[in-house]
C-alpha cells in the first residue's frame, strides 16, 4: 500500500510539474519569441479596373504598431528595414500607431521617416489613435512623410493614368463617410480603400471600392487550436485576419494581424505580418 501511494504521489508530482514546465514554456514563447517573429506574406491580386501602366504595383502594408505599449527599438528599426527590402511602390498603414499617448510615437519617428515609395506613403487612424491625441498623431504621421487620409482620397498618376486611393475615419471613435471619402474620383476608377476597423467592409462593399485593406484585431493575437481567437475587439468580430471577399461584388477584404500588441504583450499562433501586394490587372 506504501509502495502504491507513493507511486500516486510520484506521478501527481510529476503531472503538475511537466503542466507548470509546459505553462511556463509557452508563457516565454507567447511573451518573449512569437511577438518578434516576423511573418511575411505576399499576394497577387488581379484587377479589372486597374490601368496597364500600374500592372505589377507592389503595396506593402503594415499596421498596429501600438508604441508604447512593450516598444523595442531594435525591432522596430528591423520593421522598416525589412520594408524597405521590399522596394515597395506605396506604403500603407492601417491604423494604431502607437498604444495611448501619442508622445512615445516621437522616438521612432526616424525609422517611419526612413520609408521611401515612390507613389507615396499612406495612413488612416486607429481607435488607439484617437486615445494618444490624434491631432498629434497625424502631425507627426504627416512629419514622417505619410499622409494621412480622413474621409480623404488621393490621387496617384502614372504614365498618364490614375488610380485613388481612399481613406476613412476610424470606425469606433470617428466619423467614417464613404461617400465624402470618394468625393471627385471618377467612377470607372481603380480605388483602393484603407478603413481600420475589417467589419466596416459590410458597408463598403455597396461602394466603388476595388479593395480595402485593414488592421485592428491582430488576428486574435492569442489563438488556441481547436478555439481560434481569444482576443477579438469591437469592428472585427467577423473578419479576423488574411483575405475575405465582401459583398454582391466579392470585394476583396485583407486584414493585416498587426505589426505590436495590446492589453498583453503576447503572441500565440499569431505572428506579427507585413503584407505585400502586387497588383496586376486582368487584361495581361
Amino acid at each position: 500500500m506504501n509502495s502504491e501511494a507513493m507511486t500516486r504521489r510520484q506521478f501527481l508530482k510529476r503531472s503538475g510539474a511537466t503542466l507548470l514546465g509546459t505553462g511556463i514554456l509557452a508563457g516565454g514563447y507567447a511573451w518573449l519569441w512569437e511577438p518578434r517573429q516576423l511573418d511575411v506574406t505576399y499576394h497577387t491580386l488581379r484587377f479589372e479596373r486597374l490601368p496597364a501602366a500600374f500592372d505589377g504595383m507592389k503595396v506593402v502594408q503594415f499596421s498596429d504598431v501600438h508604441l508604447g505599449f512593450y516598444s523595442n527599438e531594435a525591432y522596430i528599426k528591423r520593421i522598416m528595414e525589412r520594408i524597405q527590402q521590399e522596394k515597395p511602390d506605396m506604403i500603407c498603414f492601417t491604423g494604431d500607431i502607437v498604444d495611448g499617448e501619442a508622445e512615445p510615437m516621437r522616438a521612432y519617428m526616424p525609422y517611419l521617416y526612413s520609408l521611401q515609395a515612390p507613389m507615396g506613403k499612406f495612413a488612416v487612424l486607429g481607435n488607439h489613435d484617437f486615445w494618444g491625441q490624434p491631432d498629434k498623431v497625424m502631425q507627426m504621421l504627416g512629419d514622417c512623410g505619410f499622409k494621412v487620409l480622413v474621409n480623404a482620397n488621393h490621387i496617384v498618376k502614372s504614365q498618364g493614368h490614375s488610380i485613388a486611393i481612399v481613406g476613412l475615419d476610424d470606425q469606433l471613435l470617428g466619423t467614417p463617410d464613404p461617400d465624402k471619402g470618394l468625393q471627385g474620383i471618377p467612377e470607372d476608377m481603380f480605388t483602393l480603400l484603407l478603413m481600420h476597423e475589417p467589419d466596416y467592409a459590410d458597408v463598403t462593399a455597396d461602394y466603388s471600392f476595388d479593395i480595402q485593406l485593414s488592421g485592428h484585431s491582430h488576428g486574435g493575437q492569442v489563438r488556441l487550436p481547436l478555439l481560434g481567437a481569444l482576443m477579438l475587439p469591437l469592428g472585427s468580430k467577423r473578419y479576423i485576419k488574411g483575405m475575405y471577399k465582401v459583398g454582391p461584388r466579392s470585394m476583396p477584404l485583407y486584414v493585416n494581424r498587426g505589426i505590436g500588441e495590446t492589453h498583453l504583450p503576447l503572441r500565440f499562433m499569431c505572428k506579427p505580418e507585413l503584407t505585400v501586394f502586387t497588383l496586376r490587372t486582368s487584361h495581361t
